[in-house]
């Protein structure tokens, strides 16, 4: 399975931002894309921004996906 997960640019040095993914920092390429700006979200996979992505809708994917690993933490045997 494939999954591209939104994230939030923080800064941009040349073709490569600093995004943030889920309260974690990681890197991303930018050279898919045109016309990106600190702060817009972008779709990642495996370390590509491969869409700009709607804010709102970011933050919804990105609660759903917190609802999902919330109810996977809560499935696992103790």
């Amino acid at each position: 399975m494939c999954l591209a997960v939104p994230a939030k640019i923080l800064s941009i040095s040349g073709s490569t931002a600093t995004v943030d993914m889920l309260g974690n920092t990681t890197s991303a390429d930018l050279s898919l894309l045109e016309n990106v700006t600190i702060g817009d979200y972008v779709l990642v996979h495996v370390g590509f921004a491969i869409q700009k992505y709607d804010e709102e809708e970011a933050r919804i994917t990105l609660d759903l996906l917190k609802e999902l690993v919330q109810t996977a933490d809560n499935d696992e045997p103790r």
